[in-house]
């Protein structure tokens, strides 16, 4: 995770920066407004991690837009979750920019060297999870993760499950993602001593409502330790997993 304040203060301790060059860095706007957007530039040192753009609902220009604000601030690594084919076509010439079709992610700049606690295990109900997962998966790397992927593991073949126990029970935070009836969650909260976030999916027959069985079944979970976001939201859960893995290097 970002330490940009105490990188910018240690300098300053050993005489690199003076204070008034320091006091320049941090006073620096907060926000560029582009007329559509108001960038937020002060996100990194406010909560570790740059702006992230969502891509859904944004004309392609609107994506160029805040692109270049971000990039032109500094910003070298930029992740925009819900990209869909148009936007990422007009970012097809940003340099460094790689697209991820099926999770609908676009990344601008490299993947970071992990510098977390431990790994943060992903794990998926069925095959049909797996553009949340890798939303979850993208984001969780991006923002400075070791990432272990564990797909097609539910419950309905429990053997899968058990057969990935050192992977699960050695991990620091675990993704549990599984549309249905969303045992996973239940499951793997019950073998393990990290936190789980479940990440309830819209996959499903008609009385899964479009995910709303799995969230509610989620919620319910008799397990310790299982957290629960929104449908479909892998970035939410990832997110929320990085902050777990650098809480002790914040």
């Amino acid at each position: 995770m970002n330490t940009e304040i105490k990188q910018l203060l240690e300098a300053l301790r050993q005489g690199q920066l003076s204070t008034e060059e320091v006091y320049l860095r941090l006073k620096m706007k907060p926000f560029e407004d582009v007329g559509y957007a108001r960038v937020d530039l002060h996100r990194k040192l406010r909560q570790g991690a740059a702006e992230v753009i969502y891509g859904a609902g944004k004309t392609p220009k609107q994506l160029q837009g805040i692109v270049r604000s971000m990039k032109k601030n500094g910003e070298k690594r930029i992740l925009i979750t819900r990209l869909f084919e148009e936007g990422a076509e007009a970012l097809k010439e940003a340099e460094g920019f790689t697209y991820y079709p099926e999770a609908k992610v676009g990344i601008i700049g490299d993947f970071p060297t992990p510098d977390g606690l431990g790994t943060i295990v992903v794990a998926t109900g069925g095959t049909s999870d797996i553009p949340v997962a890798e939303e979850a998966a993208l984001t969780a790397e991006i923002l400075g993760n070791q990432v272990t992927r564990l797909y097609d593991v539910g419950v309905a073949g429990l053997h899968r499950t058990l057969a990935h126990l050192e992977e699960l029970m050695s991990a620091k935070v675990v993704i549990a993602i599984a549309g249905m009836e969303g045992a996973l969650a239940s499951v793997i909260g019950g073998l393990v001593d990290c936190p789980v976030i479940a990440v309830p999916t819209s996959v499903g027959y008609g009385a899964s409502f479009g995910g709303v069985s799995a969230l509610l079944s989620m919620l319910n979970s008799c397990a310790s330790g299982v957290s629960v976001v929104n449908i479909d939201n892998g970035f939410g859960a990832a997110y929320q997993a990085s902050m777990i893995n650098h809480i002790s290097l914040v």
